[in-house]
């Protein structure tokens, strides 16, 4: 059905696009806080028959993410990245700071202590160890080797090695 010549419905929108989700930094900050407290009142519950016939609920923290913070607020991860960009006044600034150091520090902690898996959170945060093998000016020790060459020099290596222990 095409609309009648001259129509202009479309300027009793009362304005275009979504609302801001957060028009304040204490909603935001608001909103934060019930996400941490919802994940400590919903711990994940999991089934634990460990050396038992037996079922047990067990229930188990629920880390703070920030992907779990967007969900709960009706967003996604990428929105609060690109809210993040925009020319934010310093309270949103420090409230954003804020929840980042609190999501972090939670898993953080969590991990440390042995509430959480401490390989998981340590890649979520970005702290797993590289190691590099490399000889002098960052150049790869084993470019251009074949399977054996590369298993020669590690005996090599090793053989070396056990000289110097044993002196």
């Amino acid at each position: 059905m095409a609309a009648t010549p001259g129509n202009q419905f479309w300027k009793l929108r009362s304005h275009h696009g979504r609302d801001k989700l957060f028009k304040t930094p204490e909603l935001l900050w608001q909103a934060a806080c019930e996400y941490f407290q919802w994940c400590v009142d919903n711990p994940i519950e999991a089934e634990d028959n460990k050396g038992t016939r037996n079922v047990n609920k067990v229930k188990f923290n629920r880390p703070f993410t920030l992907k779990g913070f967007c969900l709960y607020c009706g967003a996604c991860e990428e929105w609060f990245k690109e809210f993040k960009k925009r020319d934010l006044s310093k309270d949103f600034i420090t409230i954003i700071r804020t929840i980042e150091d609190i999501i972090y520090n939670q898993k953080f902690e969590g991990a440390s202590i042995g509430i959480f898996n401490a390989n998981i959170i340590a890649r979520d945060l970005g702290l797993s160890e590289h190691s590099e093998l490399s000889g002098p000016g960052g150049k790869d020790l084993f470019a251009g080797l074949s399977d054996e060459e590369i298993e020669a020099k590690i005996a090599e290596y090793e053989k070396k090695h056990k000289k110097h222990k044993k002196q």
